[in-house]
C-alpha cells in the first residue's frame, strides 16, 4: 500500500476504510505489544489500536512481528502502516517519522538478582560499581546507561532473556520501562531475580520522564491527527486507562505531556 507524500496529508486513511483492515507493526515488547501465549496478538498498543481503528472505520488489526530496532525502517519501507509498540518519542525519531500524542509516561526500573546485591538503583549506581549491564536493542535505556558512565553494556532480544541472563549470572543488571520489568517478574515469579524501585533517568543533569505512541509516515498526518483526535476523547472519557489497566499500567502513568514537546531538540 504505497502512499506519495503530495502534501495534502496523504491518503492512507482512505486506503485502509477501503480495506478494512490495518496492519500494526509490534515488536514483542510485554506489555505495549507482543503475541500471547495463545499466538494471538496482544499488549496496550494493539488494544488501544483496535479500538480507535475501529471509530475511524477500520474494523480489523493485522499483527506484523519485528525487532524494536527495525520498526522505523519497516514503518516507512511499507511493511505495514503504523507503528503499535509503545515507542519513545525523541527528537531523532521525530525526524524519521510523526507521532501521535503520547498514551502513557514511564520511569525505568532494573531486573537484579534477589536481595540486589550491588545495591543498584541508578544508571549511576551501576557505573559506579563497574557493573554489567543489559537491555532491548534499540531501548532508550542504552543512551541514559553512557550517559551516566556505563561501560560494559549489552542488548539482548526482550525482557525474558534479560531476566534469565540475571538469574543466570551473565549481566548484572537488566534495564527496561518500569512496567515491563514488574509485568516479567510478576509473570514468571522469579525466585532468583528481583525488580528494583522505579529509576528515574538523568540527562544534562536533569531528571527524563519518557512518554511513549503510535508512529506513522511523515506525509500521513490526515491519519496521525484522526488518530488523535480519537485517543484524546479516550483519554477525557477514562476509557484510555481502563484499556491499559489489564497490561500493568495505573493512573500516574497517564499523561498530557504532548508529542510536539517531546519531539523538540
Amino acid at each position: 500500500m504505497a502512499t506519495a507524500d503530495t502534501g495534502d496529508g496523504g491518503t492512507l486513511l482512505d486506503q485502509l476504510r477501503a480495506k478494512g483492515t490495518v496492519r500494526l507493526g509490534l515488536a514483542g515488547e510485554q506489555p505495549y505489544s507482543y503475541i500471547g501465549k495463545d499466538g494471538e496478538m496482544t499488549g496496550s498498543a494493539p488494544a488501544i489500536a483496535s479500538r480507535i481503528f475501529k471509530e475511524l472505520g477500520v474494523d480489523s488489526v493485522q499483527p506484523f512481528a519485528t525487532e524494536f530496532g527495525s520498526l522505523i525502517t519497516g514503518l516507512n519501507s511499507l511493511q505495514f502502516d503504523v507503528v503499535a509498540a509503545g515507542m519513545y518519542i525523541n527528537p531523532e525519531r521525530c525526524e524519521q517519522v510523526i507521532f501521535a500524542d503520547p498514551e502513557y509516561q514511564m520511569l525505568d526500573a532494573f531486573i537484579v538478582p534477589k536481595g540486589n546485591p550491588k545495591n543498584l538503583n541508578s544508571y549511576k549506581d551501576i557505573a559506579e560499581a563497574g557493573a554489567t549491564m543489559a537491555t532491548g536493542v534499540g531501548y532508550a535505556e542504552i543512551g541514559y546507561a553512557e550517559e551516566a558512565g556505563v561501560k560494559n553494556i549489552t542488548t539482548l532480544p526482550d525482557q525474558l532473556a534479560g531476566l534469565l541472563a540475571v538469574e543466570q549470572g551473565r549481566v548484572d543488571v537488566f534495564a527496561g520501562t518500569a512496567v515491563t520489568v514488574f509485568n516479567v517478574i510478576k509473570e514468571t515469579e522469579s525466585t532468583k531475580a528481583e525488580a528494583t524501585k522505579e529509576v528515574t533517568p538523568i540527562v544534562d543533569g536533569k531528571p527524563v520522564i519518557d512518554v511513549g505512541g503510535f508512529a506513522f509516515r511523515s506525509p500521513e498526518t490526515n491519519l496521525r491527527d484522526s488518530f488523535n483526535r480519537e485517543l484524546h476523547k479516550l483519554k477525557k472519557s477514562g476509557e484510555l486507562l481502563e484499556i491499559m489497566r489489564p497490561f500493568g499500567f495505573t493512573k500516574d502513568q497517564m499523561t498530557t505531556i504532548t508529542a510536539k514537546e517531546k519531539c523538540a531538540p
